[in-house]
């Protein structure tokens, strides 16, 4: 759904262009920055796929045109001056033009390692890969290779150990049997042909708060 009277509060430079930032509508890190026209933005929320304007070549151009790597629109929003847009996409590779996932892969600076829900997608995206094309002496492989029940078998045991660690009151040795059962409920999802997203979506849909 587009909502017209908020795209009128678009404020486009005297160039006609305002800039627009990228994140992945999974873990909501940013991708990339670049910038839209006015036909770029109709085309992007016309066709559901990501169209900038490009200063140095000066045209409008889609994401992923050439590379393969587009990016399939979840949702634009304008920030609160009216002067940027945000675009949530579904990315397909990598975002980067030099093959990183981001175009923010260079730190400047690091104040403190945060860990967040990005490794998730990390995981799944490893995961898919190795579905794809099988590694010699992969762990994700061979538990592929054996299926739904091994893998079922490997998601009890990995929940019961958690229970375990739980009751005991070891918070570290919890933290490690939680993550072993993450772990192998992402592959049990891309055994069974789920999506995590569709676990995602069930638990927004029960959201209370």
């Amino acid at each position: 759904m587009i909502d017209k009277a908020k795209l009128s509060k678009i404020k486009f430079d005297k160039n006609g262009l305002v800039p627009v930032i990228t994140t992945c509508a999974y873990t909501n890190k940013p991708l990339m920055l670049a910038y839209a026209n006015k036909d770029a933005l109709n085309k992007t929320l016309s066709s559901g796929f990501a169209h900038y304007f490009s200063r140095s070549k000066n045209k409008l151009w889609k994401k992923g045109e050439t590379s393969g790597n587009v990016q399939k629109i979840v949702s634009v929003s304008l920030d609160c001056d009216g002067d940027t847009l945000l675009y949530r996409v579904r990315q397909t590779g990598p975002a980067c033009h030099t093959g990183t996932p981001t175009c923010f892969s260079e730190d400047i600076a690091v104040m403190e390692q945060v860990p967040n829900s990005s490794i998730i997608q990390k995981n799944i995206d490893t995961i898919k890969n190795r579905a794809k094309s099988k590694v010699e002496g992969s762990y994700t492989n061979y538990l592929l290779d054996k299926g739904v029940e091994k893998i079922c078998k490997k998601v009890g045991e990995e929940a019961s150990e958690s229970i375990i660690a739980a009751i005991k009151g070891d918070k570290k040795e919890l933290a490690n049997e939680l993550a072993d059962l993450t772990y192998h409920m992402l592959v049990l999802c891309q055994s069974a042909k789920i999506e995590y997203s569709d676990v995602l979506a069930v638990l927004e849909s029960r959201d209370k708060a």
